[in-house]
């Protein structure tokens, strides 16, 4: 029995990502709506140090297209791509007089959304 490909949704989650929010978003905002294959050269030259990790989730997202569901890479692109806000890893940098200053060093989480490009 054939499913209906029209409506596949491929996604990919990876969580505590160890970087600002707002700074992947920065990039994810970049590649949203573009072809697999688009996107893979936007991020291999962007400059920026959240490219890695969307690189790989999306990598990680067409691996699972072409194992769950047999489709080609050729013939995906980017439906979604969401970075929310994770939790703070909270450390103490020591001050003077014996007094200790928060820092908070925040992570993130992506998901992306993955569909078949229409014919």
């Amino acid at each position: 029995m054939k499913t209906n490909t029209s409506n596949k949704k491929i996604r990919a989650v990876a969580k505590h990502i160890h970087m600002s929010p707002h700074k992947v978003r920065r990039v994810a905002s970049q590649i949203r709506g573009r072809s697999y294959e688009q996107a893979l050269m936007i991020l291999e030259f962007m400059p920026y140090r959240a490219c890695n990790p969307i690189l790989q989730l999306l990598s990680s997202a067409a691996a699972n297209a072409n194992h769950n569901f047999e489709l080609s890479k050729t013939n995906l692109f980017i439906s979604e791509i969401q970075v929310d806000q994770g939790t703070f890893f909270k450390r103490f940098q020591p001050r003077a007089q014996g007094r200790g200053y928060p820092i908070h060093k925040p992570t993130c989480h992506i998901t992306i959304v993955l569909n078949i490009i229409p014919n």
